[in-house]
């Protein structure tokens, strides 16, 4: 059993800067992703590209947005439950109890859903079943680890080249395998992928991996054409995700479609359950991630009320006192 004053659902930008603030705030924070990783959907599908529309950054890749965020958290210490789905809501004495996957409980004063879209499942490659996490992968943490290696990158979204570029400096070869003849990536990734040494194959997929314990090689197949084995170490597949609320959606929360309903408090309508960033809706919602910053924020400071009445909703600026 754990137990923090807010447990943050959710460790995309806006559940990470609602670490930081209710670290600001002086009080203990859980937060809790069904993804192995911060970042949410940006480490998911887009870790590599530039974001332009965060206040102060001209552009910044998202990998290093993300990294700048736990870093900004990081001196409030905030218990991080990655790989963990918070699977039901309960109460106890009046305040939240979250029944995590795995039979855990996290009791907490409140909790703030910041889910983007809700939980990101990786559509999966067919023939690759019985290799996952022995050389098949769906999104990439380090890129280092396959310094040197043969990789092989199913997909062609925006995930799928930019694999290919962040990769191709690093790898042995990288080969970029699409069903399609077309594209779904911006035009001006593919091009740069193009001018790139990578193999790019179309109207071809992958109809079977070799390999013991671990992948060694992966045949392709063009259509109407002959099976080709190539040595493969890692395969990427960067077949896109399915989103929808899991869990949340039996919690008893008022939805709106896929979004949580809240007012202007951030406040959902269950009793000290609140929500900000993609996830959320109201008249004039719009998603972006610097909204969901301020979204956060309103949360967080809502949430310190109800713990503590006698507490003052704005707590003043961090460079007060500096």
């Amino acid at each position: 059993m754990h137990e923090v004053d807010i447990a943050v659902v959710g460790a995309g930008p806006a559940g990470l800067f609602a670490a930081y603030y209710a670290g600001f705030r002086g009080l203990s924070v859980a937060v809790v992703d069904a993804l192995p990783e911060p970042g949410g959907q940006i480490t998911a599908m887009y870790p590599e590209k530039l974001i332009h529309d965060v206040a102060g950054f001209p552009a910044i890749k998202g990998r290093d947005l993300v990294a700048n965020l736990v870093a900004q958290a990081a001196p409030f210490a905030p218990r991080y439950l990655l790989g963990t789905r918070a699977e039901k809501l309960s109460y106890a004495d009046g305040r939240p109890v979250l029944g995590l996957a795995g039979g855990e409980q996290l009791h907490c004063g409140a909790v703030v859903i910041t889910g983007g879209l809700g939980s990101f499942t990786p559509r999966p490659l067919p023939v690759a079943e019985r290799f996952v996490g022995t050389g098949i992968i769906y999104f990439v943490p380090q890129p280092a680890d396959l310094t040197g290696q043969d990789v092989l990158i199913v997909g062609g979204g925006d995930s799928a080249f930019d694999w290919a570029s962040t990769l191709q400096p690093l790898a042995r070869s990288v080969t970029l395998v699409h069903r399609r003849e077309k594209f779904r990536a911006h035009a001006a990734t593919v091009a740069r992928v193009h001018a790139l040494p990578v193999r790019v194959v179309v109207n071809a997929e992958v109809t079977r991996l070799h390999g013991g314990g671990a992948v060694t090689g992966a045949e392709i197949t063009v259509r109407g054409g002959a099976a080709e084995l190539l040595p493969v170490d890692t395969v990427v597949a960067a077949l896109g995700f399915t989103a929808d609320l899991g869990p949340l959606a039996e919690w008893g929360l008022r939805l709106d479609r896929r979004h949580l309903v809240v007012d202007s408090t951030m406040a959902t309508n269950l009793p000290r359950v609140f929500a900000a960033g993609d996830i959320t809706e109201y008249q004039g919602k719009v998603r972006l991630i610097a909204t969901g910053f301020g979204e956060a924020a309103t949360a967080v400071n809502n949430a310190a009320v109800v713990l503590d009445p006698a507490a003052h909703l704005f707590p003043g600026h961090s460079s007060d006192g500096t």
